[in-house]
């Protein structure tokens, strides 16, 4: 079985990138960050403005950022976990951009996010489900303190 661990992140936090790397290691998976074509600067990521670029992104669900590249290993995948940080309590629009980008029929899709405090939800799964016709499996939010165990019994759900 391939698996592909696909993640976007964007603060420069390092807690979802470091999350991916873990569950790619856990799986065998390869890695793969999910770019926007223009990156996000530290102004474009305040909340507190609604002006932001993220915050203008997330007030629109039709917002589809574009991708730095079309290369991620899609095709060559069986499962694919994407990843993300919670943004306004759903996935970034960027994700959203990824899911329409590739074909992902016969693939398994795993949603994971990481936040302080807000839940993944069920919205994520269902846009992914909408976007791409597939069924998305064990969503789940982590925070940066999960134990590896935790993450190998969610992986092999």
């Amino acid at each position: 079985m391939s698996v592909l661990v696909a993640y976007f992140t964007a603060s420069g936090a390092g807690v979802t990138e470091k999350l991916a790397k873990r569950i790619a290691s856990l799986t065998g998976g390869t890695l793969y960050q999910i770019k926007p074509e223009t990156p996000y600067t530290k102004a474009d990521l305040d909340w507190t403005t609604k002006a932001s670029r993220s915050s203008v992104e997330m007030a629109d669900k039709d917002c589809r950022p574009a991708l730095a590249d079309n290369d991620a290993p899609v095709a060559d995948a069986d499962v694919v976990y994407i990843g993300y940080p919670v943004w306004w309590y759903r996935e970034p629009s960027i994700i959203d951009t990824f899911a329409a980008a590739y074909d992902f029929s016969g693939k398994k899709i795993v949603l994971f996010a990481t936040s302080g405090s807000s839940d993944i939800g069920t919205e994520a799964g269902e846009r992914i489900e909408a976007i791409t016709g597939v069924k998305v499996s064990g969503a789940k939010r982590f925070a940066a303190s999960v134990s590896d165990e935790q993450l190998k019994a969610w992986a092999q759900f």
